[in-house]
């Protein structure tokens, strides 16, 4: 039986995550079209059912505001993952304890590599790919010049259907509950 994955994002639909996904489609063509996105939970297993994931969700977003993060260079995670992304530079601790808070119940996982708040830019295949994506990724983002703050106001879960291929389960508003009472 096959255990889907699970992971919580904050969907970038402004003029970023077009200059992202266009700049994605670039380096890697062979990738399903992915949104551009920040990562708050890496993906894992759920330790409980999708219900009680959910319920862990409105319970700490509820409580968390929305908030502003800003981007800053593109980067690298060679050697360590053949990934090219762009790092936030302010909000990273607020993204931080977001993701620790989140960490938990249903949610909880021991995580391959510390949290380290981004927007992935794309992940290929080796080494040698990747710097070149580098350095390409950083021109180009060198050379943008639109905003580079991302106000975050709703959060996705999502579930892996197949390899790369992921499905919203749910928005999360920040700041609110998914059900009125």
């Amino acid at each position: 039986m096959y255990n889907p994955r699970y992971a919580l994002v904050a969907y970038v639909r402004d003029a970023v995550g077009e200059f992202v996904a266009t700049l994605r489609q670039e380096l890697h063509p062979d990738l399903p079209h992915l949104p551009a996105h920040l990562t708050l939970l890496p993906p894992r297993h759920l330790r409980g059912s999708e219900i009680a994931a959910l319920e862990t969700l409105e319970e700490v977003c509820g409580q968390v505001e929305p908030f502003e993060v800003v981007l800053g260079e593109a980067e690298t995670f060679v050697p360590v993952t053949p990934t090219v992304f762009i790092r936030v530079e302010q909000g990273a601790a607020h993204m931080r304890d977001l993701h620790n808070r989140l960490n938990t119940d249903a949610l909880s996982a021991i995580e391959e590599w510390p949290y380290m708040p981004h927007l992935t830019i794309a992940k290929l295949s080796s080494e040698g790919l990747a710097e070149q994506a580098y350095l390409t990724a950083r021109d180009r983002w060198a050379e943008y010049k639109g905003s580079r703050r991302i106000v975050i106001r709703e959060l996705t879960f999502v579930c892996e259907q197949e390899e790369n291929r992921w499905k919203d389960v749910a928005g999360v508003p920040l700041g609110r509950s998914l059900v009125k009472r």
